[in-house]
C-alpha cells in the first residue's frame, strides 16, 4: 500500500490583499476554523474514502486527511495529460500575426476539465499563503515552486491563482514550441517571478496582472477595450464590492439599441458557482437593470506580447512586494507497497 507523508509548517504574519471579494460568485470568505499545524499521515485506502475537499470549505490545514495525489501512471494530472502532446511539440500551436502569448493561453485553458472536479477554495481566516497560492498544482520556475497547490491533492483554486497558473503554463508552452528554455521568462529570476506573482494577486496599491507584465518587459497594459484579444488577462472590481481575475475571451455588445456598446465580456476562470473552473460572462453595472455588475472604470487588462518584443527591465526600478514568503512545499512521497 502506498503511503503519503505531508509535513508543512505555518508562517505567521502573512498578508492577503488579492482576491478581495465578499461576493459568493467571486471570492467568498469561507467559514473559519481554528487549527494548529501538525504532520499528517494517511494510507491510500483511507485517503480515497474521504469526502471531496470542496464539500467542506472550512476544512483546512491539520484538520484535513491527505489523499493520493490524483495523477496517472506517468505522474500526469488531467491537465498535464490533455496538454502532453503540445508540450512534446507533437501538437503545435499556431502563432497569431503578432506572435503574442494569446494562442498559447487559449490552448492551455482548453486542457482543464469542466466536470466540477477542479473546485474553488480560498480561505480568509486564517490565511493560507504558507501552504497554498490558489493554483491547481505546484507551479515551478528555475527549480523552485513559485506557487503552491493545496497539499491534499484536491486541485482547488481561486481566481488570481488560477490565471497565474495559466500564465506560467502558457509561457512555458510557448518557450518549448519556440525552442527557448522553458524557465526563461525574459531573463526573470525566481525572485522576479515571485514578485510578479504578488503584483498579479494585488498585494499592494496599483497592483494588477498588467503591472506584473509591464514591470518585467513581457507586454503591455490595454486601456482601449477594442484592443483586447481573447487570451488576455483581465481583472475587475464590481458593485456590490467585489472583484475577480479571469482569462478574457471577448466582449459582449448591446445590439438591442443599435449602439454596439460594449456591455460586458466572456471569460474563463475559477470560482464558478458549483462547477469550479469554466466559461462565464459578466456585465458592466451601467448596462444592468439593477445597477449591479462590473465597474467599467476599474478594469485592468494585461497583454503578453511576442518573445521578440520583450523589453529589457531594470530590476532596481521595479517595486518590490513582501506580502509573504516564497516558502517551498514539502513533497508528496510515494513509498512502494510493502512486501508480504
Amino acid at each position: 500500500m502506498k503511503t503519503i507523508f505531508f509535513l508543512f509548517a505555518a508562517i505567521a504574519g502573512v498578508l492577503l490583499a488579492g482576491c478581495q471579494s465578499t461576493n459568493c460568485d467571486t471570492c467568498t470568505k469561507p467559514a473559519a476554523t481554528i487549527s494548529s499545524v501538525a504532520p499528517a499521515v494517511a494510507t491510500a485506502s483511507a485517503a480515497n474514502s474521504i469526502p471531496p475537499r470542496e464539500a467542506n470549505p472550512g476544512l483546512r490545514k491539520s484538520t484535513y486527511i491527505p489523499r493520493v495525489y490524483p495523477v496517472d501512471e506517468r505522474g500526469f494530472s488531467p491537465v498535464d495529460k490533455a496538454l502532453a502532446k503540445a508540450y512534446a511539440r507533437e501538437d503545435m500551436v499556431t502563432n497569431d500575426a503578432d506572435g503574442s502569448l494569446n494562442p498559447f493561453v487559449l490552448k492551455v485553458i482548453s486542457g482543464y476539465p469542466l466536470d466540477g472536479t477542479y473546485q474553488y477554495h480560498c480561505s480568509w481566516k486564517p490565511w493560507e499563503y504558507d501552504i497554498y497560492n490558489g493554483v491547481t498544482q505546484d507551479q515551478w520556475y528555475r527549480g523552485q515552486v513559485v506557487a503552491k497547490a493545496y497539499p491534499d491533492g484536491s486541485r482547488v483554486s481561486y481566481c488570481c491563482g488560477f490565471t497565474f497558473e495559466v500564465f506560467i503554463r502558457a509561457m512555458k508552452l510557448r518557450n518549448i514550441q519556440s525552442g527557448v528554455d522553458p524557465d526563461d521568462f525574459n531573463g526573470m529570476t525566481f525572485g522576479d517571478l515571485f514578485n510578479a506573482l504578488q503584483f498579479w494577486y494585488i498585494e499592494g496599491k496599483g497592483d494588477s496582472e498588467a503591472r506584473a507584465v509591464t514591470s518585467y518587459g513581457l507586454g503591455q497594459r490595454i486601456t482601449n477595450f477594442e484592443e483586447a484579444r481573447p487570451g488576455d488577462f483581465l481583472s475587475y472590481s464590481s458593485t456590490p464590492a467585489g472583484g475577480h481575475a479571469v482569462v478574457f475571451l471577448g466582449w459582449l455588445r448591446d445590439d438591442s439599441k443599435d449602439t454596439n456598446k460594449i456591455s460586458g465580456f466572456k471569460y474563463f476562470s475559477s470560482n464558478l458557482s458549483g462547477n469550479g473552473l469554466g466559461y462565464a460572462q459578466a456585465h458592466f453595472s451601467d448596462c444592468t437593470k439593477t445597477g449591479k455588475g462590473v465597474l467599467r472604470n476599474y478594469v485592468n487588462i494585461a497583454h503578453v506580447g511576442a518573445i521578440k518584443d520583450y523589453k529589457t527591465f531594470n530590476r532596481a526600478d521595479v517595486i518590490q512586494r513582501n506580502a509573504y514568503a516564497p516558502t517551498q512545499p514539502t513533497h508528496v512521497i510515494y513509498l512502494p507497497e510493502p512486501k508480504k
